[in-house]
């Protein structure tokens, strides 16, 4: 029994001893340095294994992997969006616009393009009816990003069909993420790779076991068409998205069809994304007219929606889409509307909210009446509740399960793409949105969000007395482990 004891006695030491080297030798935000502290303490041994796997930062070799892809297209992105108009948008040429278009391409690889016709979408049915005709009439190229691509009866219909357009001598090119496309085996993409296609699983989803990194996802939802024709926002490809999975209801989301040279930025990210996940020479891909072509007068769209296309991820130290997005939602003098399945904003975008919100901003904040992620929806309790008492009107969607990530600021500029107002978006996803500088565009985003209302309840002080004191525990609870969700 001493013996025994013993043993404990030096497991704990040495447990504690390795939990703050681990958790302080590494250069990370306070906020997730407590939470995995927490972790590593009360879960001796067991804390270590999640931390392996979860809380270890991007390996090094996909960083340099990710970070010497060059901008092979970007020339000819330019050359097109010289073509258009110079005007910021046709709503708004102040210098208060330019400074966000500033912040986002302070690198120089996030240029603003003016010559884009924009179609929203909010449904799955005439979402998939329309990419899926886009991508039959592809005569060039498809590529396609995502993070979730199912084994199932949506899933086998994209897939037929891409197979379908490999077989017509149509270059396909079909990027995932493993961890999030469980049932899309090997296996099941071998029919389109004997079509002629070409699939890859995305660089960190790779191997992922046998690295002990499982925590940074491809996030984006990206689909390009000759180079001309491109789809962003936050469907993937699955049932559930078309509301035909019971757990969720119906399934609001929002997507973005775009013609025009953001299609050409569209197409730059998914080149930089492939080149950094090939594993054979002969898969990359160099610059050429079919991916990145000269758009002629018949391609410009003068006057139409101004767009930014701008990524991010884990490869940058910076959270830069979340600094940049903090930036946009600053300049709003009259609202700022916000739709998001996870609300975990980490200190700095909390911080920002309250003081709109303090400030005498309008700013509505839409989240699900349902979790997909138990500890995750319980987190986004708390912060919908802290939020509330701030002034910050809190929506509850009822019709289902709501999936979009949009954000409208005062009448002039909003966003639709794949980050969620929570920390993984803001530094473990490589994420992606379209940042649109247009009045009537906005007006869109912003009745569809009216719309929803309609289906929504306002959180209100006497809905958060009611809630029981086991479920504000939880959500405490969930809150204080938020940084690692």
């Amino acid at each position: 029994m001493i013996i025994l004891h013993d043993i404990i006695r030096i497991i704990i030491i040495t447990n504690t001893i390795l939990a703050f080297y681990i958790v302080f030798h590494r250069r990370r935000s306070v906020s997730t340095t407590w939470a995995w502290l927490i972790i590593l303490l009360v879960l001796p041994v067991i804390g270590l294994i999640l931390y392996g796997f979860f809380g270890r930062g991007i390996s090094q070799e996909n960083i340099f992997a990710i970070n010497k892809q060059h901008h092979i297209g970007l020339r000819n992105v330019q050359k097109s969006i010289t073509k258009a108009p110079k005007k910021i948008s046709t709503s708004d040429t102040s210098n208060q616009a330019k400074m966000v278009v500033h912040f986002f391409d302070h690198n120089g690889d996030s240029p603003l393009s003016k010559n884009n016709h924009v179609k929203l979408y909010t449904d799955g049915q005439p979402m998939f009816q329309d990419m899926m005709r886009d991508i039959k009439n592809a005569q060039q190229t498809v590529n396609i990003e995502f993070y979730t691509f199912y084994n199932d009866q949506i899933g086998n219909e994209f897939l037929d069909l891409l197979i379908n357009k490999a077989k017509e001598g149509v270059n396909v090119r079909v990027l995932y993420d493993a961890w999030g496309s469980m049932g899309a085996t090997k296996t099941w993409f071998n029919q389109l790779r004997k079509a002629g296609g070409q699939v890859l699983p995305f660089i960190t989803s790779r191997n992922m076991i046998t690295r002990y990194r499982i925590n940074y996802h491809l996030h984006r939802k990206i689909v390009i068409v000759d180079g001309k024709t491109s789809w962003t926002g936050g469907f993937n490809i699955g049932d559930q998205y078309l509301s035909r999975k019971k757990k969720f209801g119906y399934w609001r989301d929002s997507q973005v069809r775009i013609v025009g040279s953001a299609s050409l930025l569209l197409q730059e990210r998914f080149v930089m994304d492939w080149n950094a996940s090939v594993q054979k020479e002969e898969q990359i891909i160099t610059f050429n007219q079919l991916l990145f072509p000269n758009l002629d007068e018949n391609d410009i769209h003068p006057g139409d929606v101004a767009t930014q296309i701008v990524s991010d991820g884990p490869d940058h130290y910076n959270a830069n889409m979340r600094n940049g997005v903090m930036r946009l939602m600053a300049m709003a003098k009259k609202r700022v509307w916000i739709q998001t399945p996870y609300l975990i904003p980490d200190d700095a975008m909390f911080a920002t909210m309250l003081t709109m919100a303090m400030s005498g901003v309008d700013l509505r904040i839409m989240i699900p009446c349902k979790p997909d992620h138990p500890f995750i929806y319980r987190a986004t309790q708390w912060y919908a509740n802290e939020l509330s008492r701030y002034g910050v009107k809190i929506y509850i969607y009822n019709k289902g399960f709501i999936h979009a990530k949009t954000i409208v600021v005062d009448d002039n500029f909003s966003t639709v793409g794949s980050m969620n107002q929570d920390y993984r978006s803001y530094d473990l996803n490589f994420e992606d949105i379209a940042v649109f500088y247009d009045r009537d565009f906005t007006g869109e985003v912003a009745r569809s969000f009216e719309a929803d209302m309609k289906d929504s309840t306002l959180l209100t002080p006497q809905a958060i007395a009611q809630q029981s004191r086991w479920l504000k525990t939880l959500q405490s609870f969930s809150r204080m482990l938020s940084p690692i969700l």
